[in-house]
């Protein structure tokens, strides 16, 4: 069986996550300020703009989406008004022809 590796990752290209174990097998402690959020959080390096701008994108997206949904709810109940104008007389025209054939005594 032949293995192939394709490449070596350079020791600058190192980022900081590495899972570091001790011989026995067990973790060691992360480094102070590890951990999420990154860096601690408070005083930590700043959000790249590229998430920030996805972040931004998305809620933009969501939004748009619940503002098209609205406007479709209301186009559908404005599209029904006419029939149920239509429906209203249609009914009251029944009961006033109802109530004609009862006065002439049917």
């Amino acid at each position: 069986m032949k293995i192939y590796i394709k490449r070596f990752r350079d020791a600058r290209d190192d980022d900081g996550r590495t899972l570091d174990m001790t011989p026995d097998g067990e973790f060691r402690s992360p480094p102070p300020g590890a951990g999420w959020p990154p860096n601690g959080g408070m005083g930590g390096p700043a959000t790249p703009w590229a998430d920030r701008l996805l972040r931004y994108a998305v809620l933009t997206a969501i939004l748009g989406g619940a503002v098209v949904i609205a406007a479709l709810a209301l186009w559908f109940a404005l599209l029904l008004i006419p029939v149920v104008v239509g429906a209203a007389l249609i009914g009251y025209g029944a009961y006033r022809w109802r109530l004609w054939q009862a006065m002439r005594g049917r």
